[in-house]
């Protein structure tokens, strides 16, 4: 299957966007001093491990569409290259 230019820009950026977010979360969950994530002792709470299972899964699935993306950029300009070269002989 071949992706559009557009298509394959897009999931590239989602890729990208996904891992700037969530890691963006984490950051502030891993900081968070109002009590939903960490108890008074310290100790992780259900509502961390939730959002920590959220941002992985989500990591997983930004970086597979994010590969995809770039798969298909590099196809096109691949495509693109070889094209020129073909038409110049």
């Amino acid at each position: 299957m071949k992706l559009s230019r557009a298509a394959s820009w897009f999931l590239l950026a989602f890729g990208v966007w996904t891992w700037f977010i969530w890691v963006s979360f984490v950051r502030n969950l891993w900081k968070n001093g109002s009590g939903l994530a960490f108890d008074t002792a310290g100790d992780p709470t259900a509502y961390f491990w939730v959002h920590l299972a959220l941002a992985v899964s989500s990591f997983l699935l930004g970086t597979a569409v994010g590969v995809i993306g770039l798969r298909g950029v590099l196809e096109l300009r691949r495509g693109s290259r070889s094209g020129a070269e073909g038409g110049a002989a």
